[in-house]
């Protein structure tokens, strides 16, 4: 039976570099998979995913209007080859509707769909997206990195504007190392500030 998985990280976890692997491995099988990531985020190129360390694969788009199970409906037609997976990157940005599209298309067409994304935004709330599969996924799991100030565990993402951090203002603002650094607790809320600076502009 298919799945609905949600595997969460903080920043820099090598979250999109797994979707690649992930999806390299099915083609390497003659098994075809989509990909799936936002519209917000174009600085790889519109309807990208890439990975820090320089792989890019095409996906498909969405925004909040797009019905990603027209899309998948679409992608099944009977003159096209099986979808064995569908893998989606940036999913804390789907909404509430399109999380419950998702578990449609594993519970009625049999798909299993895997999705990747942030928990907590910078003034750790959940976005929507993250708090649908926290409630709908069939498994959730944790992709560890460690903290750019300490080696504990990163479960928080600081948000960086001119070398200092920032705790408060508009939910998305996308943006890499250069705005956003993964930090532990601790350093949440007292990160070393003479470090901060380098940290942030860390490749």
């Amino acid at each position: 039976m298919a799945q609905l998985y949600y595997r969460y990280a903080s920043m820099n976890a090598g979250k999109s570099i797994e979707i690649i692997k992930i999806a390299h491995n099915y083609e390497e099988q003659g098994k075809r998979v989509l990909l799936f990531t936002s519209g917000l985020d174009d600085r790889y190129g519109q309807g990208y995913i890439a990975s820090r360390v320089g792989l890019k694969r095409k996906a498909h788009t969405f925004n909040s209007e797009t019905s990603i199970i027209e899309i998948i409906q679409q992608e099944t037609d009977g003159n096209l080859p099986k979808v064995y997976c569908i893998l989606i990157d940036e999913g804390q940005f789907l909404t509430r509707k399109q999380v419950q599209e998702l578990t449609q298309i594993v519970d009625y067409m049999d798909i299993p769909v895997i999705v990747y994304g942030l928990k907590n935004d910078f003034s750790n709330n959940l976005f929507e997206g993250s708090e649908a599969l926290l409630i709908y996924a069939d498994k959730i799991e944790e992709i560890k990195t460690i903290c750019w100030f300490c080696n504990k565990k990163a479960t928080m993402v600081l948000r960086v504007v001119d070398g200092k951090p920032v705790y408060v203002g508009e939910q998305i603002m996308i943006g890499g190392n250069d705005s956003y650094i993964p930090v532990c607790r601790r350093c949440y809320g007292s990160p070393s500030l003479p470090s901060l600076k380098e940290a942030a502009e860390k490749e």
